[in-house]
C-alpha cells in the first residue's frame, strides 16, 4: 500500500523530514494526504502541515493537521484517527461492552497506545483498573506528547500502562478481567497484529482471562457493503467457534471514507433494550455521550441485508495460516512490495 503527501507547488516545507513510506515534497500551500484503500481506489485530504513524523521498531508514525478532519493519526500508511470524529469511534468500541455487563470494574486494552480508548473506559464510575498494553512504546510516547485530548486519561491513577505483546502479557497473567478490549491495529500483512484476530488466540488466550459474566470486544475493520468482506466477516465468524453470543455492530466514520465494524462476544447473553441502555449510560458515564446511546446501538446492530447474510454464509476461519488482510503492508513487510 502506498500513502502519500505531496504538493501543488513542489516547495520543500523545510523541515528536511522524509521518513520510510511517506513522499514529503513539501507543504507550502497546497499539500494533500493521500491513502491507498484499495488499488484502483484512493481517499486524500487538504493539509494545513505536518506535525510530525517518525519510525519505530514495528511502524511507521505521522501526524497531521488535516483540514477537514483536524489532527490526524497514520501509522503504516493507514489513518487510525482523526481530531473530528475519532469519539464515533472509541465510543462505539468501549460503551456497548461495558454497559451490558453488570458491574465492569477491571478491563484490559490490547492496543490502545493512543489513549482514546482509555479515556472512554475511565468515563466509567465503576471501573477500578484498566491494563492498557501495547507493543510499541515509541507510539504510546508520541501520543502522550501529542494528543493532548487524552493527557487526563494517561494521568489518571487508575490506568495501568503496560509496553508488551498483547499475547505475551495475556498468557502470563494470574488476573482475569470483566471486559477485554481489542484495539489493536488492522490485521495487514507485515504488521504486528494480525495474529491476535485467530480462533486459537481467543480460544486458547482471551476467553480463559475473563471472569464469569465476561465481555470481550474488538475492532473489526471495514465494515460497508463492499468492504466487510475483506476481514469483518471472517472475524466474526471466527468469534462464533469460541463464545456462545456474538454481536456485530458498525458505524460510519468520515475520516475512514467507510463503515467501521466492532464485534462484542460473550458466553452470558445481551439482552438490554435501548432503554435500559440509555439508563445506565446516565447512572454510569460521567459527562454525556457525543455519538452513543440505547437506540444507536440498536441502530448500529442492525446490519443492512448484504451484510447480515454475508455473516450468515461465512465459512472462513481466521488462524495464522488463513490469515485475511485489509489491503496494504505493514512497515516490516513494505521493503517486499516496492
Amino acid at each position: 500500500m502506498q500513502s502519500a503527501i505531496s504538493c501543488t507547488n513542489g516547495v520543500n516545507g523545510g523541515n528536511g523530514v522524509e521518513p520510510k513510506g511517506y513522499a514529503l515534497n513539501g507543504y507550502r500551500k497546497s499539500c494533500w494526504y493521500e491513502e491507498e484503500i484499495e488499488e484502483d481506489l484512493r481517499w486524500c485530504f487538504a493539509l494545513n502541515s505536518i506535525l510530525h513524523t517518525g519510525h519505530s521498531q514495528f511502524q511507521d508514525i505521522a501526524l497531521l493537521d488535516t483540514k477537514p478532519f483536524g489532527k490526524a493519526l497514520v501509522i503504516d500508511g493507514k489513518l487510525q484517527s482523526a481530531e473530528t470524529d475519532e469519539f464515533i469511534y472509541h465510543e462505539c468500541l468501549v460503551h456497548p461492552a461495558l454497559l451490558h455487563h453488570p458491574n465492569p470494574k477491571t478491563i484490559f486494552i490490547m492496543g490502545g497506545g493512543e489513549g482514546s480508548t482509555a479515556r472512554e473506559l475511565l468515563r466509567h464510575r465503576e471501573v477500578e483498573k484498566v491494563v492498557m498494553c501495547d507493543i510499541d512504546e515509541e507510539v504510546v510516547e508520541f501520543c502522550k506528547s501529542y494528543l493532548l485530548v487524552n493527557r487526563e486519561a494517561f494521568c489518571d491513577p487508575r490506568l495501568e500502562l503496560v509496553i508488551n505483546d498483547a499475547r505475551a502479557e495475556l498468557e502470563h497473567k494470574e488476573e482475569k478481567y470483566d471486559v477485554i478490549v481489542g484495539d489493536l491495529a488492522d490485521p495487514i500483512e507485515g504488521g504486528p497484529c494480525y495474529k491476535l484476530y485467530t480462533k486459537s488466540f481467543y480460544e486458547l488466550i482471551v476467553k480463559p482471562q475473563l471472569k464469569h459474566d465476561g465481555i470481550f470486544v474488538t475492532q473489526a475493520g471495514p465494515a460497508g457493503i463492499f468492504s466487510h468482506t475483506e476481514v469483518f466477516s471472517c472475524i466474526y465468524n471466527t468469534l462464533r467457534q469460541v463464545f456462545k453470543y456474538v454481536v456485530p455492530y458498525s458505524a460510519h466514520i468520515p475520516s475512514y471514507a467507510d463503515t467501521w465494524g466492532w464485534i462484542m462476544a460473550s458466553d452470558s447473553p445481551f439482552v438490554l433494550s435501548a432503554d435500559e441502555l440509555d439508563i445506565r449510560i446516565k447512572q454510569r458515564i460521567k459527562g454525556e455521550n457525543r455519538y452513543f446511546d440505547g437506540k444507536t446501538f440498536s441502530s448500529a446492530s442492525t446490519l443492512s441485508k448484504a451484510v447480515r447474510k454475508s455473516l450468515n454464509n461465512e465459512t472462513h476461519v481466521y488462524t495464522e495460516g488463513t490469515a485475511r488482510f485489509i489491503y496494504g503492508y505493514g512497515s516490516a513487510d513494505k521493503q517486499n512490495h516496492v
